[in-house]
């Protein structure tokens, strides 16, 4: 199989993926998705490369991390191996990997090395806690950023204690901000001709995520505390309990304040503890108590489309079958069809960005392990004598 690229808009570009687990693997997605020719590397089953962190093979993790990719085995450790990805690097654009430090050093794969041979190459890493400083040659965790980014200590109901995210935010984060990085690299590229090394972490990527909370402390030295589902300033707004579940209210401003009273209960126009943005934060516990108590009396479908038809912003809070269900998310197709040679028909989801000339699409499923290697090789201009010896030594 030839690069079948995903869409034109950064089909020019060729990729290493040296990435595992999630956040790399996150960043080169971004790449893969919008076109650029991924290549995944990986070490030979016989070196260790099995089954590792990122999840079997077939699974739903994987499978939706590597789509859009070709897939070669090559060992690293051996001098040949690493004479192979030196000759890749001279024909590409951008190398991600998330090793640590000392053994990218090591393995003669460190930036300053690939740079020398090729220098308009973009090189992306991400870690755990940066590329130097006392805690960078740390092991790097989602939810060890989580904490160390502030993040848990907002997180939770008032007084149960630090809690994480329902979902590797970390790692995430830091993934598609690598992306963004290297785009911008690539685009400076053009005008420089030069390639730089772009850097991010889970714990810088964690404490940006924190936003005006990392700015209430920076500009006011004021320190965030848990809220719970109460938002931190605009009042009335969190979760309350319907007859048959929960919604989402998001009572913002006054204006909204007042059609919310009008469809829900117009006598709270009148009530002095409620009359301004400010009383209603300082009573918000009676008046948060005074909307369940009406709320509960109706369906989440009553109090979501009559709400939302009065103009106050409210939603349902779905279970993940139920988000696949909704007409809305449906109408977006969100959800794509793709055929996995390991699962046969699936679906996964699409790039959350549409573009009117070059959209993203699903177009190759994961690779099997080293299912492209013969072919990349080749492309190389390596001989089929040579192929059969690189992998009679465990070169690939």
């Amino acid at each position: 199989m030839t690069h079948r690229p995903a869409s034109s808009a950064l089909s020019r570009f060729k990729v290493l993926d040296l990435t595992r687990v999630r956040a790399g693997p996150t960043c080169v997605r971004q790449l893969a998705d919008w076109g650029a020719d991924v290549i995944k590397i990986e070490l030979p089953e016989t070196e260790g490369g099995g089954e590792g962190l990122g999840g079997p093979r077939d699974g739903s993790d994987f499978q939706n991390l590597h789509r859009n990719k070709r897939a070669i085995s090559l060992n690293l450790k051996s001098a040949e191996g690493v004479a192979i990805l030196h000759k890749l690097v001279r024909q590409a654009d951008v190398i991600v990997e998330n090793y640590r430090p000392d053994v990218k050093h090591r393995l003669k794969i460190d930036y300053e090395t690939l740079s020398a041979i090729n220098p308009r190459l973009i090189y992306g890493s991400i870690s755990g806690f940066g590329q130097d400083g006392p805690y960078a040659v740390r092991p790097g965790f989602d939810q060890i950023a989580q904490g160390m980014g502030g993040l848990m200590s907002i997180t939770g109901l008032p007084g149960n204690g630090p809690v994480r995210v329902g979902i590797p935010i970390a790692d995430l984060s830091a993934g598609i901000f690598c992306a963004t990085g290297i785009l911008v690299a690539l685009l400076e590229r053009e005008v420089s001709g030069k390639g730089q090394w772009v850097q991010t972490s889970l714990l810088e990527a964690q404490v940006f995520m924190l936003d005006f909370q990392n700015a209430r402390w920076l500009m006011d030295h004021e320190v965030p505390k848990q809220a719970g589902n109460n938002h931190p300033t605009s009042i009335p707004t969190g979760v309350f309990k319907t007859s048959d579940g929960h919604i989402n209210l998001a009572v913002a401003g006054q204006t909204i304040w007042e059609r919310f009273c009008k469809a829900v209960e117009p006598a709270w126009l009148d009530e002095p503890d409620y009359k301004t943005p400010k009383l209603r934060s300082t009573n918000r516990d009676k008046l948060n108590a005074a909307i369940e108590a009406r709320i509960q009396a109706q369906s989440s479908k009553h109090w979501v489309d009559g709400l939302n038809k009065a103009g106050v912003p409210a939603g349902p809070i779905y279970a993940m079958d139920e988000v696949f269900a909704d007409p809305q998310v449906e109408h977006l197709g969100l959800a794509q069809p793709i055929h996995s040679s390991l699962r046969g028909d699936t679906k996964m989801v699409r790039q959350p960005v549409r573009l009117s000339r070059t959209p993203s699409r699903l177009v190759v499923s994961p690779p099997k392990a080293g299912e492209h290697t013969d072919e990349v090789l080749r492309e190389l201009g390596y001989g089929d004598a040579e192929i059969a010896s690189f992998r009679k030594n465990g070169v690939v």
